[in-house]
């Protein structure tokens, strides 16, 4: 090799070394997180478009923050920090939201699409109330890896890790905080109130508010196959393949199931369940029925109420709810009675799974109230 090409080909080694260094120091979102964040440090803020409902009454940033993945590791992900235009109070209340879906267009801080009608609502009563609102997105929403759909560690981790954040934004709020949360997001919200003590650091866990909360997933979940509920049971398969690596959501589809999971990744919500709503159980799963070790594993991931609350609860329930059933919602109250913090149920007459939220949006944001110091 003549001199011109050592000495070329050292510049490009040199080049790709550096560029290789470089990258190294960045911090993506949806990527590992460098060894010096910690969670609920802020990556990015920039101002938000609020729903029309909602930019009267707060100003809002969406958020890159740091948060911790089931496995330990820190990754990033997103959310929105709404502060309120008057009276606020200094103390910060997270909204969970329910299930938007699966893929990244369906994270709500980014897509007003699915910052669903019912979430407004709540989210109005909390800011009329002068909190300021930190709303996750949920790990794997809206950044470039699978979301942990209905694991609930991963979800009450992003939420706690949300009240970090919007105090990383705005250092008058206080340590105290509050969880209200809905469907998915009631499921998350019970997580949390049950790790906070260990995860939460400084701060301090005033109560949780579950509404329609998904629970009991080794009762329910053996329920949908062949109801229009379908969908949901495969969201739920894919989102317990993100934290088990035994676990393969296509393999355990039938072939007609397994033809419409590219909708997995193009629609949200809506779309999935129209995709899977009227399929039998044999054509959505094989042998039409999941394994005994799958509804194990679900139950594992996705149950609240296995260890104790730190927080007093609210648990609010429609009679009519077409996705969440009253009755197992009475078996968690049921679990949650069993441990010594204080646990108010609400029954919503005719309530349906969404309307719910709305029927009470003023009643929470009262309980809530009442519970800080």
């Amino acid at each position: 090799m003549n001199h011109a090409l050592r000495r070329r080909r050292a510049f490009l080694i040199a080049a790709l070394q550096a560029m290789v260094l470089a990258l190294a120091g960045l911090v993506l979102p949806g990527a590992p997180v460098a060894a010096a964040a910690s969670p609920g440090a802020v990556v990015s803020a920039t101002a938000a478009t609020l729903p029309a409902e909602l930019s009267p009454l707060a100003t809002g940033k969406r958020i890159t923050y740091v948060t911790t993945a089931v496995d330990g590791s820190l990754v990033n992900t997103t959310g929105l920090v709404l502060t309120p235009k008057t009276g606020k109070t200094n103390k910060t209340v997270v909204w969970g939201h329910g299930t938007t879906g699966l893929a990244d267009q369906c994270a709500p801080s980014a897509n007003q699409a699915v910052f669903w009608p019912e979430a407004r609502t709540a989210v109005a009563a909390l800011l009329g109330k002068g909190f300021t609102v930190a709303a996750p997105d949920y790990p794997g929403l809206g950044t470039p890896y699978a979301h942990p759909y209905l694991i609930g560690l991963s979800e009450a981790r992003s939420m706690i890790d949300a009240v970090r954040a919007a105090r990383k934004l705005d250092g008058s709020l206080g340590l105290q905080y509050a969880i209200d949360g809905h469907s998915q997001g009631g499921q998350g919200a019970l997580f949390a109130g049950e790790i906070a003590p260990a995860y939460d650091g400084t701060l301090v866990l005033r109560g949780v508010s579950a509404i329609a909360p998904v629970s009991n997933a080794d009762v329910f979940a053996p329920l949908v196959p062949g109801t229009p509920a379908n969908g949901y049971l495969v969201m739920g398969l894919y989102g317990l393949q993100t934290v088990d690596s035994t676990v393969n959501a296509y393999s355990l589809l039938a072939p007609p199931a397994q033809q419409k999971t590219p909708v997995l990744q193009s629609g949200c919500l809506y779309e999935i369940l129209t995709a899977y709503q009227s399929l039998s159980a044999r054509e959505l799963l094989v042998g039409g029925k999941l394994p005994d070790a799958i509804v194990t594993k679900l139950a594992q991931y996705d149950n609240p109420a296995q260890s104790a609350p730190s927080a007093p609860i609210l648990l609010v329930q429609g009679t009519a709810d077409e996705s969440v059933p009253y009755d197992i919602t009475l078996i968690l109250l049921d679990q949650l009675n069993a441990y010594d913090q204080p646990v108010q149920f609400v029954a919503v007459e005719g309530a349906t799974h969404d309307s719910a939220v709305v029927d009470t949006a003023d009643q929470v944001a009262t309980w809530i109230a009442g519970g800080f110091a």
